[in-house]
């Protein structure tokens, strides 16, 4: 690649920064502010636009937002419309259902994901007991986040969903 097409070359952080009509360092500043947890450097503010660009995830609608890891990492925290926004914007999401089971002692959510072009939907069972938090969302609507847990669980397997993470496990 010349010089001149590197230099001509669109940056993440450039393409963000004209898509929200924000001067570069406005932008940076901002999302250090708002977005991201700790105390993150510039790279991993970068590696964060990288992610949520790569996705399509808007980190302003809190469809994704991060934490500052250690040695200079970044964790990217999706939230549940930024996971339903990535597997519709796959165009082969085909279907959703849901089905609750409260058996003596465990309650579960099971999601079954439709994708198209494959013979066999993908099915994943979440129980309440692995995945609870005590937290206030999970404390006033168990159902609903056990709900959330299975389908992002179901989404990732179903489309290969990688490098980021649900709410719960950041």
């Amino acid at each position: 690649m010349s010089d001149t097409a590197i230099e001509k070359r669109e940056t993440v952080m450039g393409s963000l920064a004209a898509r929200y009509q924000m001067e570069h360092d406005k932008l940076l500043a901002t999302l250090k502010a708002t977005c991201i947890k700790g105390n993150a450097t510039n790279e991993q503010v970068q590696a964060f636009c990288i992610v949520a660009n790569r996705y399509g995830l808007d980190p302003f609608l809190k469809e994704i937002h991060a934490f500052a890891g250690q040695g200079g990492s970044i964790v990217p925290i999706v939230g549940i419309d930024g996971w339903y926004k990535i597997a519709n914007a796959t165009g082969l999401l085909n279907g959703v259902a849901f089905e609750f089971y409260n058996t003596p002692g465990e309650e579960s959510c099971t999601c079954t994901i439709y994708v198209k072009g494959r013979e066999h939907p993908v099915t994943v069972t979440e129980y309440l007991s692995e995945c609870y938090k005590n937290t206030p969302p999970w404390n006033q609507y168990k159902r609903r986040m056990l709900r959330h847990r299975a389908f992002i669980q179901c989404a990732r397997m179903a489309f290969g969903f990688g490098g980021i993470y649900d709410p719960d496990e950041g």
